[in-house]
């Protein structure tokens, strides 16, 4: 009998131990997965500082998330995205679509650069549009052969929050000008269509920020002027640029 209990014991304090590895190394493997996935989905690189995500209340945290610029644009990045908060339904964790309750990106920084061949933000959206096309593809087809799919998302509600908006185009000669972005709410992500895949929720959240980011930027004061003089000292595709900026703001 002791020696059952012992062994007992054994097994018991291994699973104890495993059970501490895999916990303190989820945040480590989280943060590594965001880098990489991102970083292949955006063409850019994508940088996390933080993740501290507790599994049995389902509340997370995301600190310090920036994405860099896509090849072309001169500006140091595109978005830093402050914290993000989350909370998860626990419930739904083991099965094929998990429930996130809630969102919240607080304090996002927006860098809306304007080249010859369109925005940085239209090129990241781009970017991610044939990746998570490429991988529909790949999980149909994964889905024909082995019955089952990925795993999905719901969003129920999704926030972005007192962020800011950094306008910046070649022709504006190096200069930029900021404006407030107006806050998101995005509701039920992906709940029509049974989950929406990662790929297909960055997709609907780059396309809300880049309107919200295009629009605040066209209430700014005084981008014609800014446009006019770079032009008279721009030539080649700063002029050309120069006249997309003006087109863009209306002017």
């Amino acid at each position: 009998m002791k020696k059952w209990l012992y062994i007992g014991g054994a097994l018991l304090v291994l699973v104890v131990i495993g059970l501490y590895f895999l916990l303190t190394s989820l945040n480590s493997i989280v943060k590594a997965a965001i880098e990489k996935v991102g970083s292949d989905a955006t063409q850019a690189q994508v940088r996390l500082k933080e993740v501290d995500i507790q599994i049995t209340s389902g509340k997370g945290a995301m600190r310090g998330l920036t994405v860099g610029n896509p090849s072309g644009f001169k500006t140091e990045r595109a978005f830093s995205l402050g914290e993000i908060s989350l909370q998860v339904d626990v419930g739904s964790v083991t099965k094929d679509t998990v429930v996130i309750k809630e969102i919240v990106i607080a304090a996002p920084e927006v860098t809306y650069e304007l080249a010859s061949g369109g925005s940085n933000i239209d090129t990241l959206k781009r970017n991610v549009d044939a990746y998570a096309g490429a991988g529909k593809g790949r999980a149909e087809k994964g889905a024909k052969s082995s019955g089952e799919g990925g795993k999905k998302l719901v969003i129920e509600n999704l926030y972005v929050r007192n962020g800011k908006v950094n306008v910046s185009a070649t022709a504006l000669g190096g200069k930029t000008m900021t404006t407030p972005l107006p806050d998101i709410h995005l509701t039920n992500i992906g709940k029509q269509s049974g989950g929406a895949t990662a790929g297909e929720v960055t997709q609907q959240v780059l396309s809300a920020i880049g309107q919200s980011a295009a629009k605040a930027a066209t209430s700014l004061p005084d981008v014609g002027k800014l446009v006019g003089s770079a032009k008279e000292s721009a030539a080649g595709a700063a002029g050309a640029a120069g006249e997309g900026l003006k087109k863009l703001f209306g002017k």
